[in-house]
């Protein structure tokens, strides 16, 4: 893991780019906007295979806002606030704060994983796990990134990610990425 030490070495050297807050020895994660929240789907299944299918999942995102109350069982998308650039040889792990883990709030689900090579606004998934409303603000601190460096010669190809990355475009693009389904068993 790298240090804080470490982390200002590699955004002076350009292979970071972080124009948010250093917290210890990891990068502060604070809520932006859009929300993107989820609505109850019109289907009892959301096909993997179907992208409108996942894409009716998604309710209007929420452009505008200082607060927001998560209610219990509850999932919503949110950016990171400031955007992030990993280079070839850098990758991350986000993970809660464990305050807010303690009153329920879980920050990120699964796919704790930044590789090399992302550019742009992370995406955090927020599910309230506990019994009451939780209210978020925007700008708040909800995780952090810890930063490690790969052994080896970096791999060559670090571009980002075409779908994501992109602050107003949250949802999954799973579909559309992968053609699953469509292979025969």
């Amino acid at each position: 893991m790298l240090s804080a030490e470490s982390i200002t070495g590699l955004m002076g050297q350009g292979a970071l780019h972080w124009p948010g807050q250093l917290r210890g020895d990891g990068l502060l994660l604070t809520l932006g906007a859009p929300l993107q929240p989820f609505v109850a789907p019109a289907a009892l299944v959301v096909d993997l295979a179907d992208q409108s299918s996942i894409d009716a999942v998604y309710g209007q995102p929420v452009d505008e806002w200082k607060t927001h109350d998560l209610m219990p069982g509850e999932m919503l998308l949110g950016p990171v606030q400031a955007p992030l650039r990993l280079g070839g040889g850098v990758m991350g792990v986000i993970g809660g704060l464990s305050h807010l883990a303690r009153l329920g709030l879980a920050v990120h689900v699964t796919s704790p994983f930044v590789l090399p090579g992302w550019s742009g606004h992370l995406t955090l998934e927020l599910v309230n796990a506990g019994p009451a409303v939780l209210r978020l603000y925007h700008g708040m601190p909800l995780a952090r990134l810890l930063l490690f460096t790969l052994e080896g010669p970096p791999a060559q190809d670090v571009t980002s990610h075409p779908f994501y990355g992109h602050k107003a475009d949250l949802k999954s693009r799973y579909a559309d990425e992968f053609r699953v389904g469509s292979n025969p068993r």
